[in-house]
C-alpha cells in the first residue's frame, strides 16, 4: 500500500499528553469540524459501524469494522483486535491503526505521533486535531488509509475528496 501524500502541517506541533490516555491539550478542534468529521466517517467507510470506543477515553466515538472482515494479517485496536481500527476523541484529535509499512511517512509528516503503548506491539498512531477545513481534507486522506489497511480496499469513490 502506498500512504497518501500530505501537504505540510502548519504551526508548532501540539501538546500531546506522554501516557494513557493519550490525549491532545493544544490546538483542538473546534466543534464544528469534530461533527463533520465524526459524520463523514459514519457515510464514507463502509461496512461499518459506530459507538463508544472500546479502548478509549470515555467520549471517544470509534468506528468498527462491522459487515466486513478485517484484511488478512491486519492488527487493529484492542481488546478485540479485529474491530476498531479508528477513535475520535472529544479534543478531535484520533487514534488510529495504520499499516506498519506507512508508518515512518506518516510520522515524518508531521501531522501525527506514535501512542504512548506504540513500543510495546500497540499498532497506533495519533493523527493531530484537525484544526481547519483544509486539515479536515487530511484528516480524511488519513482515515481512508486506515480504513483500507483495517478491510484490505479503498473507501468507495469520493470518499477521501475535498
Amino acid at each position: 500500500m502506498t500512504f497518501p501524500a500530505l501537504r505540510e502541517r502548519t504551526g508548532d506541533r501540539p501538546e500531546t499528553g506522554p501516557e494513557v490516555p493519550h490525549l491532545q491539550f493544544t490546538q483542538l478542534s473546534p466543534p464544528e469540524i469534530r461533527e463533520e468529521l465524526r459524520r463523514w466517517m459514519a457515510a464514507a467507510l463502509p461496512g461499518v459501524t459506530t459507538g463508544r470506543s472500546e479502548i478509549s477515553a470515555p467520549g471517544s466515538w470509534a468506528v468498527f469494522l462491522a459487515d466486513v472482515a478485517p484484511a488478512e494479517g491486519a492488527r487493529l485496536m484492542p481488546p478485540r483486535w479485529n474491530a476498531e481500527f479508528a477513535h475520535l476523541h472529544a479534543d478531535g484529535s484520533l487514534h488510529l491503526a495504520l499499516d506498519p509499512a506507512d508508518h515512518a511517512t506518516f510520522l515524518s509528516s508531521g501531522w501525527g505521533e506514535k501512542h504512548p503503548l506504540y513500543d510495546r506491539g500497540i499498532n497506533v498512531v495519533m493523527l493531530y486535531a484537525p484544526r481547519t477545513e483544509a486539515e479536515v481534507e487530511v484528516a480524511k486522506k488519513v482515515i481512508a488509509a486506515s480504513y483500507t489497511y483495517a478491510t484490505g480496499h479503498a473507501p468507495a469513490t469520493g470518499a477521501t475528496a475535498a
